[in-house]
């Protein structure tokens, strides 16, 4: 005989009367009967509960004082034990977390791999950890699944997400994303069920149907009720979900591995399993697996886990970040603290806190464990509960009254034209909302749609909108901090590093920090941890107002917005990767230099910021070296652009700082120098590298060329380079005749040739912009052609027709945007040698490439050429005979012809002209 036989009966009949005779209805209700009645009757006491439900806290607040008992099973990751006792220098609501970034037996993409498990104070998993740790004699045991197994059993979708998503809330990324471990999750899997349960209670979303039918109900009832109810809805959640064969599995799973652990605990201590208490979710609870209870098989094997470093901590957490992480409908959590609150003043349950806590809550002395009462038989409850009418709340209009005018108040505040009239309709339309949706007492969710309704515009005047601020007045979203006991080595002793500068950096929010390190040397180290700290962690956790760094330069004076409590959860997962800020930025610095993806710029980079942050020849050498490795075995010029820089920056600080360059750089520059003479020939025929590129190869080239010498290079490997180029492109080829001319292949006079040739070339003509686009990046490796440069930009605007050159103009300003910082001051600076100062002048000015002419030069009597005539006058013999004249030459030194050609020119200017 069991207590529940008489529910049997009447399930069995009412299936009966509705199903048309028995059948699958009649088994899923018997089935239910059946699952709490094997729960109840468990020698270990099975408590199930509700993640982050007041009514599961309530129940287990009271529930602990009455049992006592030795041994408290908590569904939570085993490896998060140790971690427990730190909540008690943190204020709530906060994460437990599980990292890894070095991860062994999983695939590579997965990394890195974060478990949290969120905490609240308005959580039963809360009172029996408070209980736990701050009572002598009892044990806490954790004995779900390891983190590790969390991932072993995780199947991952690869699918992309979604690019038109908005942004998520600063406050609801608190988790990032890391997979969430709810203690007690409780949802219909049963698509069809969650939507019929939605409509028929007349509610939007899941929290609030169970606030209004689950929390409410159970607020104020006895033990034996609150197991019984919990333990149907888990059985009624279980039996109408899907066949899902993985989510059954992953289920399963874990309870097989949860009763494991708890036999293999109580065969280890000999505890009697009536002095424990097993918590764990409602759908667990119901379980139907052979390994279920103390006498159950022990067929299961727990599989070892990978080679993964796992490192724990805990990090800040927020009522946002909750319901993002588990699909939560936005401000239940913050509704769900405030029914904690009135329900511990209602029902006067004194809860448990942990022993010098922080907490918004006023502190009471706890009173001492009363003694515990005897266990009894548990007798049925469900059957009552089940045919007991609902209890009507009475309208509490002082209450309601208050949340009028509080919204009302708020409102304004943030710019809604809101007024008393306001607030009466809000009162007014919330009794009628909640009597449409048959409730005698509106609830909070009835209050905001009212709200909604009554004050929202078509435009939101200020930052949040009436749903927000109905949030925030029901609660906040409030958002833990984890002290500073509780943080990882790092995270402390960045805070120590930073005490000189006397700001309360653990608080949220942004705190200004003004640095005068000329005035106060001992700011300086601030300084560097302010820099590492910036490269380190997300953007907004430490920025930069005034002061840059730069290589060779020192700080004299520095201001930062800094928001480090802000970004806790940053800071704390820092401290996962080593024990010094110093340790983990050589490690993300070598992981850049020596990933798959490395290249000889991003080594470079590396280099770059070793020296600039951490001031460390050593890294920097061996960074250094593995650039130079990476830079011999690339085969395209993707990188010349980057490379060029910051070799030059590079070589600009050592040459200044250092008395011998360092053998790195001298090996990197002459193995540059073959190198880029090796595909040079390539690229410029290449496709895929585009202009941009070769002029930073051809840029690597000259401007290295002193110093490649001196190590040994040879110029004919550039000049062999240059001869063995053949591009067919118009930029390309322009940059190559800029190449040559920097190496005296070709002169000037040449090259403007050229450019007036294609000018007067109709077919050319459209192709002209393009060869001045090659001339413009032919500045960064030949900066002295700025004045040719200037004469061709300038022929252009005088000579090329409107269709030629205004679609070229975008592709000018793209050019000279792409490389202004280099470019633009080049041909600034000699257009404004070149041009007119005044505006006046400019009518009057010719530009130097046009030749001004000048005066005439005087001829003299005495011309060369007139000697000519008498030394060789068989050619005006000849046309004096044609013409019949015999008249004899005359005299030596006569000038008289010459003269008449000076006084009447005409004739010669005739003949110039014909023969012309």
């Amino acid at each position: 005989m069991s207590e529940f036989d008489a529910l049997r009966t009447q399930l069995r009949d009412a299936a009966a009367t509705f199903a048309d005779g028995p059948g699958a209805l009649e088994g899923i209700l018997l089935g239910i009967v059946d699952d709490v009645d094997r729960a109840v009757r468990e020698p270990l006491e099975i408590f199930p509960v509700c993640h982050h439900s007041p009514a599961s806290a309530i129940a287990m607040a009271r529930r602990l004082r009455e049992k006592q008992p030795k041994v408290i099973y908590l569904e939570l990751c085993e490896d998060m034990a140790p971690l427990l006792t730190e909540l008690r220098n943190c204020r709530l609501p906060v994460a437990v977390q599980a990292f890894a970034t070095e991860v062994d037996g999983f695939p590579a993409e997965w990394a890195p791999l974060s478990v949290v498990a969120p905490i609240t104070e308005a959580s039963a998993e809360y009172q029996a950890i408070a209980h736990a740790l701050d009572t002598p004699g009892v044990d806490l045991v954790l004995v779900d699944r390891s983190s590790d197994h969390v991932f072993q059993w995780e199947h991952r979708d690869t699918a992309p997400a979604d690019p038109d998503a908005p942004p998520p809330d600063e406050e609801a990324a608190l988790h990032g994303d890391a997979i969430g471990v709810e203690i007690g999750g409780l949802r219909p899997r049963f698509a069809e069920l969650e939507e019929h349960l939605l409509r028929h209670g007349k509610v939007r979303h899941w929290s609030e149907w169970w606030h209004q039918y689950v929390e409410l109900p159970l607020g104020d009832s006895d033990h034996d009720t609150y197991r019984q109810v919990m333990l149907l809805i888990g059985s009624l959640f279980r039996r109408l979900a899907p066949g899902d064969a993985r989510h059954v599995r992953v289920d399963e799973d874990r309870e097989r591995y949860m009763w494991t652990r708890m036999r293999e605990h109580l065969a280890a201590t000999g505890t009697d399993p009536a002095d424990c208490l097993y918590v764990c979710g409602a759908f667990h609870a119901a379980s139907r697996v052979d390994e279920f209870g103390v006498h159950g098989t022990d067929t299961f094997e727990i599989s070892p886990r990978t080679a993964s470093k796992w490192q724990h901590g805990l990090i800040p957490s927020s009522h946002a970040a909750i319901e993002a992480q588990f699909g939560l409908a936005a401000g239940s959590v913050s509704i769900a603290a405030t029914e904690w609150a009135k329900n511990v003043k209602r029902t006067r349950v004194q809860p448990f806190r942990l022993a010098g806590q922080a907490s918004g809550a006023k502190r009471t002395r706890s009173k001492a464990l009363p003694e515990p009462v005897p266990a009894t038989m548990s007798s049925d409850q469900l059957t009552g509960f089940l045919q007991r009418p609902p209890v009507l709340d009475r309208l509490d209009e002082a209450e309601l009254l208050g949340w009028s005018v509080e919204v009302v108040r708020a409102a304004r505040r943030n710019g809604y034209l809101a007024s008393t009239a306001d607030a009466i309709a809000v009162f007014e339309t919330s009794i009628l909302l909640a009597g449409m949706r048959d409730r005698a007492k509106p609830t909070p969710y009835d209050f905001q749609d009212a709200a909604v309704t009554c004050i929202e515009k078509d435009t939101v005047p200020g930052r949040r909108d009436v749903r927000r601020l109905v949030e925030i007045m029901m609660g906040g979203d409030r958002i833990g901090q984890v002290g500073y006991d509780a943080l990882p080595p790092l995270a402390r002793d960045v805070h120590d590093r930073l005490a000189p500068l006397e700001l309360k950096l653990q608080q949220r929010g942004v705190r200004r920090a003004l640095l005068d390190i000329a005035s106060r040397p001992e700011l300086g180290p601030c300084s560097d941890v302010l820099w590492m700290l910036r490269y380190l962690m997300p953007h907004g956790a430490a920025r930069p107002i005034m002061g840059e760094r730069r290589l060779g330069e020192r700080p004299i004076q520095e201001s930062w917005d800094l928001a480090l409590g802000t970004h806790q959860r940053a800071l704390i997962e820092l401290g996962y990767e080593g024990v010094s800020i110093e340790q983990v930025l050589e490690q993300r610095l070598r992981r850049v230099a020596y990933g798959k993806d490395a290249t000889a710029a991003k080594a470079l980079a590396a280099v770059e910021d070793a020296t600039l942050y951490l001031r460390s020849h050593r890294l920097a050498g061996e960074l250094g070296t593995r650039a130079l490795e990476v830079l011999s075995t690339e085969r395209g010029v993707d990188g010349a652009p980057e490379v060029l820089r910051r070799v030059r920056r590079l070589l600009a600080f050592y040459r200044t700082s250092e008395p011998t360059l360092p053998s790195w750089i001298e090996s990197f520059v002459k193995t540059g120098y073959a190198h880029y003479c090796t595909l040079l020939p390539t690229a410029f025929t290449d496709d895929d590298a585009n202009v941009g590129q070769v002029a930073a190869m051809l840029g690597f080239l000259f401007s290295m060329e002193g110093l490649a010498l001196s190590l040994g290079c040879d110029r004919t490997q550039l000049e062999l380079a240059i001869a063995q180029s053949h591009p067919e492109e118009p930029a390309k080829l322009a940059l190559l005749w800029a190449a040559r001319v920097h190496l005296g292949l070709l002169t000037r006079a040449e090259l403007r040739a050229r450019c007036d040739d294609m000018l007067g070339n109709p077919l050319v003509l459209p192709a002209y912009p393009r060869y001045l686009s090659g001339f413009l990046h032919a500045l960064e490796p030949v900066p002295g052609l700025a004045d040719f440069v200037v004469e061709a930009v300038s022929n252009a605007f005088a000579r090329l027709p409107d269709p030629v050159l205004l679609p070229w103009l975008p592709t000018l300003i793209t050019t000279l945007r792409a490389g202004g910082a280099e470019l633009a001051p080049l041909l600034i600076r000699e257009a404004g040698r070149i041009f007119p100062g005044r505006l006046a002048a400019l009518d009057e000015w010719v530009p130097p490439w046009l030749g001004q002419p000048g005066p005439a030069p005087a001829r003299t009597a005495a011309a060369g050429g007139a000697a000519l005539l008498p030394a060789h006058p068989a050619t005006c013999d000849a046309v004096a005979a044609l013409l019949g004249c015999d008249d004899p030459w005359a005299a030596a030194g006569a000038t008289n012809g010459i003269a008449l050609l000076d006084r009447h020119p005409e004739t010669a200017h005739a003949l110039e002209s014909l023969l012309a």
